[in-house]
């Protein structure tokens, strides 16, 4: 197959991808790709925020290839692992539809043969604030499996999502500390027609469970129109939003640099935030522009 081609059965329609469950299997069918290789790494439930992240990597011309795997050492023994929304077939259907070269969708056993692994990536003290003080050890899962799946796939480039922007941060940071040959690509967040950010997620919700998730994209609204306030106005303003929905139980709120640092004076900044909507739990961030006198006399606080 050639990079960038369109699988067609004999009647014209379009054929599903080549689907592997075996390591051993995806490093055979990997080296059969000729050109650029791109990876899209999904627990499935697939939404348009991972359509968006098909669709860059293949409008780099690449091989696309695409995992399937809800990973079990980023979720803790109180979190949804279980009930985490799994549906293959419409997983594969959308793979099929955004002509996907390769998709490797194994077993937990296939990944991990021996079991849970006993060494896994440190991801250092960033790992261990806003998601990782939440969940303690969900990142060490989360770069582990990125980290086997980079060296299963040796893509040229991998594609994240924003909106787990924490996540972007510590993969880029791995990447980058191992000398890892691979271009981290992030991609903007993909939001409703409402603001709300597209999640695997929110298919958890009731229809007023939803409305109040709303919530976190008018404070991330409320606090990026601060900016020219300086940085306590914008913490300010998106934390009296939060305080006006009932129901909405507030993980963290926090402004970063867009290294997830100390924010700047002024410049470029990161508000992220987490709540709880019921039994559910969401995440959302924007970015923030932090300008004029304000931000500069505040510098000192």
């Amino acid at each position: 197959m050639t990079h960038g081609s369109m699988l067609l059965g004999r009647d014209g329609l379009q054929l599903p991808p080549r689907v592997v469950t075996d390591p051993h299997a995806l490093v055979a069918e990997r080296e059969r790709l000729s050109g650029p290789v791109a990876v899209v790494m999904t627990m499935g439930a697939l939404h348009d925020g991972h359509v968006a992240l098909l669709r860059q990597a293949r409008a780099r011309g690449a091989n696309v290839i695409a995992t399937l795997f809800v990973n079990p050492l980023q979720f803790g023994p109180n979190e949804d692992f279980d009930r985490y929304p799994r549906n293959r077939e419409d997983d594969l259907a959308v793979f099929a539809r955004e002509q996907v070269d390769l998709v490797f969708a194994p077993t937990a056993a296939d990944l991990y043969p021996g079991g849970t692994p006993a060494v896994r990536v440190d991801p250092g003290p960033l790992g261990a604030v806003l998601e990782g003080a939440s969940r303690p050890g969900f990142f060490h899962g989360v770069l582990t499996v990125v980290l086997k799946l980079l060296h299963l796939t040796r893509p040229d480039a991998a594609f994240f999502g924003e909106k787990d922007f924490q996540q972007l941060a510590l993969v880029r940071a791995m990447v980058a500390d191992f000398d890892l040959d691979v271009e981290i690509v992030g991609v903007p967040t993909v939001r409703e027609y409402d603001g709300l950010a597209l999640s695997s997620r929110n298919r958890y919700l009731d229809p007023d469970q939803r409305r109040s998730a709303l919530v976190l994209s008018r404070a991330l609204a409320a606090g990026a129109a601060a900016g020219r306030r300086g940085r306590q106005a914008v913490e300010g303003a998106a934390r009296a939003v939060i305080a006006a929905e009932a129901g909405v139980q507030l993980d963290y709120l926090a402004l970063t640099d867009p290294r997830l640092g100390p924010p700047p004076a002024y410049g470029e900044a990161r508000l992220l935030i987490a709540a709880r909507i019921g039994s559910t739990r969401l995440i959302d961030n924007a970015a923030v522009s932090l300008s004029g006198r304000a931000g500069a006399t505040q510098a000192g606080d």
